[in-house]
């Protein structure tokens, strides 16, 4: 698969979403980021991520610290570098996906966390289809 960053802030969630794709026998190399903030850092390569690579799939909690997952995805397809990397957006209720949804429709994908294996080769297969 190549590069995941995962921008996460809650331990559990990282572990369950990681093993969920690995279950699913979706290989990459996952970088874990905490909050909005370090999710830019990353894909800007600034502030200690200088040799960030750039990511293949970005898996983007929607309640982040720092920065929300609105405002990182509003960034991420307003810059034209970033654009074209697919992003899945993560939340944990069915309600509030639909709400995601209809009201920030930029992402590639809307995903429930911990996502079931199915639903991350479906995913992979339909954003990253190398």
């Amino acid at each position: 698969m190549g590069e995941i960053l995962l921008a996460e802030d809650n331990p559990g969630d990282v572990r369950l979403t990681k093993e969920m794709f690995e279950n699913a026998g979706v290989d990459g190399t996952y970088h874990v980021v905490g909050d909005g903030v370090e999710a830019l850092d990353f894909l800007y390569r600034r502030g200690g991520y200088e040799n960030a690579p750039r990511p293949d799939l970005i898996l983007l909690d929607w309640h982040f610290p720092k920065k929300s997952g609105a405002e990182v995805l509003a960034e991420i397809k307003s810059d034209a570098e970033l654009r074209d990397v697919p992003v899945a957006v993560l939340t944990g209720t069915e309600p509030e996906l639909e709400k995601i949804r209809s009201e920030s429709p930029a992402a590639d994908a809307y995903v429930l966390k911990p996502p079931e294996p199915a639903e991350c080769c479906r995913l992979v297969d339909g954003l990253c289809p190398d």
